[in-house]
């Protein structure tokens, strides 16, 4: 059915790649002279046929940057062509994947306001709808006085009078230590607290307790997982999960820990523009390349691909992972809190319960001006003075929240610029614009990317679905059902060392598709220097000072000699979740040491899983609640219908009978009263 397909001139000889299910690249022997070779840029096509019914298709694509770049032959380990190919036929054959994904693979669009999950019904993603009928949920957890955690929409319905201990937006803290300006920033915009960790990292604390971003990030993707169990009728344990495509590493791999906190075993992480491309285009037959314009409710990302019968090459990615629906909804608060000052002299900018109010009152106004041109913000008894009560009744239009948030839209347009750039390619070369995320609606958005693009954006994808319904289609390709999709995504930012000077030395460029693979030697700065410490950095500054540090080891047993003498040779790896890890040998005495980044703080695996474990016993304590109110309401029905029948058939009844069954109600309804759990949930109280 396949006709075999080679690449002449790519410096792996005699090697064969498996690309995708059916689809495998072969690499006859080359004779090019092997200095020629080695500083060959990779870059290759590959031609396959395919047999659909009784026509034959041609298949063709063109798969650039799959390898790095090789160094000279002096530099260049020969042992390095066999991993790079075995390691991309492994994250890349569904073959492979077949055999070792078993049950469903849901995939789950983990966002900063709300969240989604999909799973693939044949060849086609289907939205799971949650216990409200919801096919969204808000990505928010409470913490209820008596110890009960809520998810969702119950968190936030009762985030007004509960601010303190109701967490949302924490996807922007994922990942990021508590001294970055984005945290300190965040620290004065929202009513919970947030603490500074024993390693640095920003956390969130709750009823006296300490949770990790990734933590509340797991309960989300709890409540998820189990909106799919509800809807399959079977456990899940397989999930793709998206990330913003500008996260570093260190966000990557809290998202990948907040997985594993949810008790899922995450197979992938992928970039959330790639998602909703992979939603728009699955069924699609022309080729085009387009852009994503991902504008959700914390973080811009916009990538541009390459799609080619089914195909998908992102090209260049860019983004802003503290831009979103939040700074939106900021903005607002801010300019309603100044109002009232202005008109009253009260200054609300302190009263956690009452900001709380005006945020979901400016959220609501937000939304209600993508589709009318004025409205109403009416908030009553907001606060009080010796005067009486204050209320809020303001009237917003259009123009003026356009005018209140251009700067943020305007942050927006540098980014794609730059994406454009970096994909050598200008805004009349994109054939088609996606909007993603909720932000998209707004009018001023969509006029925005017109202005940039030349173009109206399509409107065949939904901005708060395509991303989940993309997670899924990639976890069809993972579990090996859907076929004839292959993903070629890139890695966002640069990744290097620090050399002499504090001078950021680059491996790995931005943009270059991953998994890849990189190696460069270097040696010791002094004399008889016996251990090196590599510091490994992400970021496009020239300083390592402006760039984020990932993590760092030391490479011990050295021999003595000279400075430059011993050859210290340092190998980048990233994998398909965009994952790095790194690798340092002395080529002398054969000594290395690895490691896998884990955001250079992060959690540890013992913190891990203690946070599965308290995961876990939410669970238990979940479904004796979920016992109580089935109980609760039972009760409710039982004594509801009992004094109906009771006043129905009264006269029937022995006296000494009918006052035996009233204290048997008042009996339970005591009961009720005294339990908590089901005073909560018992209306017959």
């Amino acid at each position: 059915m396949l006709n075999t397909i080679y690449a002449p001139r790519c410096g792996l000889a005699n090697t064969s790649l498996s690309l995708m299910k059916g689809i495998t690249l072969s690499i006859p022997n080359c004779r090019m002279d092997e200095e020629i070779q080695d500083e060959f840029y990779w870059e290759y096509c590959f031609v396959c046929y395919r047999r659909d019914k009784d026509k034959e298709k041609m298949f063709a694509s063109r798969i650039s940057r799959a390898l790095p770049r090789a160094t000279s032959s002096v530099t260049r380990s020969a042992s390095l062509r066999t991993p790079l190919g075995t390691s991309f036929t492994k994250r890349w054959n569904s073959d492979d994947a077949e055999k070792k994904v078993k049950g469903p693979v849901i995939g789950i669009d983990l966002g900063t306001t709300n969240s989604a999950v999909a799973v693939m019904e044949g060849q086609t993603a289907k939205i799971i709808e949650n216990s409200e009928g919801a096919r969204t949920t808000p990505s928010v957890v409470a913490f209820a006085q008596d110890g009960e955690r809520l998810v969702g929409v119950s968190a936030k319905r009762q985030a007004v009078v509960n601010p303190e201990n109701t967490l949302f937006a924490t996807k922007r803290l994922i990942g990021r230590k508590f001294t970055d300006a984005e945290v300190q920033r965040d620290i004065k915009e929202v009513p919970y607290k947030i603490v500074q960790h024993t390693n640095g990292d920003a956390w969130v604390s709750a009823r006296g307790e300490k949770y990790s971003p990734s933590q509340i990030g797991g309960f989300v993707l709890q409540k998820m997982k189990e909106t799919a169990e509800a809807y399959l009728t079977k456990t899940v344990q397989n999930a793709v999960v998206t990330v913003p495509a500008y996260f570093n590493d260190s966000q990557r791999q809290a998202t990948k820990d907040a997985g594993q906190i949810a008790g899922l075993n995450v197979l992938r992480v992928v970039n959330e523009p790639t998602a909703a491309a992979l939603a728009y285009g699955l069924e699609k037959d022309e080729d085009k390349v387009i852009a994503v314009y991902d504008l959700g409710g914390g973080t811009f990302d916009i990538s541009v691909l390459e799609i080619q019968k089914g195909v998908f090459e992102v090209k260049s990615t860019n983004g802003d992972t503290h831009l979103g629906g939040e700074d939106f909804d900021i903005h607002l608060v801010r300019h309603l809190v100044q109002q009232f000052k202005k008109d009253s002299g009260i200054d609300l900018s302190g009263d956690r319960m009452a900001i709380q109010r005006i945020r979901e009152a400016a959220e609501k106004a937000k939304i209600e001006l993508s589709s009318s041109m004025q409205t109403d913000i009416n908030l009553p008894f907001i606060t009080a003075d010796s005067s009486g009560p204050k209320h809020i009744n303001q009237k917003l239009s259009r123009s003026q929240l356009e005018k209140l948030v251009d700067p943020l839209i305007t942050r927006t347009i540098e980014p794609v610029r730059k994406a454009l750039k970096d994909a050598n390619l200008t805004a009349k070369d994109i054939q088609e614009v996606i909007l993603v995320g909720g932000m998209t609606r707004m009018p001023k958005v969509s006029e925005s990317v017109k202005s940039i693009f030349g173009r109206d954006p399509a409107k065949s994808v939904n901005p708060d679905e395509a991303v989940a319904m993309g997670a899924a289609i990639q976890g069809g390709v993972l579990a090996g059902n859907v076929t004839d999709v292959l993903l070629l995504d890139v890695t966002p930012l640069s990744l290097g060392i620090e050399t002499l000077g504090g001078v950021f030395t680059r491996l790995i460029n931005r943009n270059t598709t991953i998994p890849t693979k990189k190696s460069q030697i270097f040696s010791t700065a002094a004399d008889f220097q016996t251990a090196v410490e590599i510091k490994v950095y992400q970021g496009e500054r020239e300083l390592v000072r402006d760039n984020k540090m990932l993590g760092n080891f030391q490479l011990v047993g050295i021999p003595p000699a000279h400075r430059g003498v011993p050859q210290i040779e340092v190998t980048f790896d990233i994998d398909a979740d965009a994952i790095v890890h790194v690798h340092a040998k002395d080529k002398s005495t054969n000594k290395d040491h690895s490691i896998t980044i884990a955001s250079g703080s992060g959690l540890s695996d013992q913190e891990i899983q203690n946070m599965v474990d308290d995961s876990e016993r939410y669970a238990e304590s979940d479904k004796e609640r979920k016992a109580a109110i089935e109980a609760a309401n039972r009760s409710d029905s039982v004594l509801n219908d009992t004094e109906k029948a009771l006043n129905e058939f009264a006269d029937k009844l022995d006296k000494t009978e009918a006052d035996g069954i009233r204290e048997k109600i008042t009996a339970l309804r005591e009961f009720c009263r005294q339990e908590p759990v089901w005073r909560r949930y018992c209306y017959c109280c």
